[in-house]
Formats: structure tokens, C-alpha cells, sequence
């Protein structure tokens, strides 16, 4: 799968909502990421024409594949965000940096990252 900073931020918002909420709805997701409804509509279109979710009219729903995927650019999220925190970097910043630095990094580097965010816990 290409890798996309918009696809990658709404499979992140709807495993976060779906942690939450027994249903997750369009405006949920609008509203968690700051969108319109129209554009949660499209993202979800791109994200079912790649097998990520499925919809039932009202709900959005991660597939397996959807899922898995959503679980490790969490997982990347929080381990940079952990690193970042772990050099010194408040929480605040750690976070919105880690919501960029996910999309960007190389697997080498977040390799890297991650293996020094376990041996450093």
C-alpha cells in the first residue's frame, strides 16, 4: 500500500474511536480531525476502495487488513512520541512532532527508533 499522510490519519482516528465507542460515525471522525463531513465521505471512499474499511451506511468499520495496518501507525506514533519525550522534548510538542515524523520516517530509521525507545524503558 502507498504510503499517505491523510489515509494513515484517518485509520489512526477511527481505531482511536472505535477504542471508545461502540460505533464510529462520520462526524465522529470530522470532528476528531477537524474536517468537514464531505471530507471524511471521500476518505472513507479511498479507504474502502483499498480494502482498509467497511461501511454499513451509518458506521465505519476497520477491516483485518484495516485494522492491522491502523495498529502499527499507532504504534510508530506513540513509540517516536516516546522517544521524543525520552530526549526531553515536552509532551505537547512530542505529540504533534510524532504526527509528522510517523508518515515521514524509513523503516530503518523508526527501526532504530524503536529499538532505543525498548532498551531505554
Amino acid at each position: 500500500m502507498k504510503r499517505n499522510q491523510s489515509s494513515e490519519d484517518y485509520l489512526e482516528c477511527i481505531l482511536l474511536l472505535s477504542r471508545e465507542k461502540e460505533f464510529v460515525h462520520r462526524v465522529d471522525v470530522a470532528r476528531r480531525i477537524g474536517v468537514s463531513q464531505p471530507a471524511v465521505q471521500k476518505a472513507v471512499k479511498i479507504l474502502q476502495a483499498e480494502q482498509l474499511v467497511d461501511c454499513d451506511g451509518m458506521h465505519i468499520y476497520l477491516t483485518q487488513k484495516g485494522e492491522s495496518y491502523a495498529e502499527y501507525i499507532y504504534e510508530k506514533h506513540c513509540t517516536i512520541k516516546t522517544f521524543l519525550q525520552n530526549l526531553g522534548v515536552n509532551e505537547l510538542d512530542a505529540e504533534r512532532d510524532a504526527c509528522e515524523m510517523e508518515h515521514v520516517l524509513s523503516e530503518a530509521t523508526y527501526g532504530a527508533i524503536k529499538q532505543f525507545v525498548e532498551k531505554n524503558k
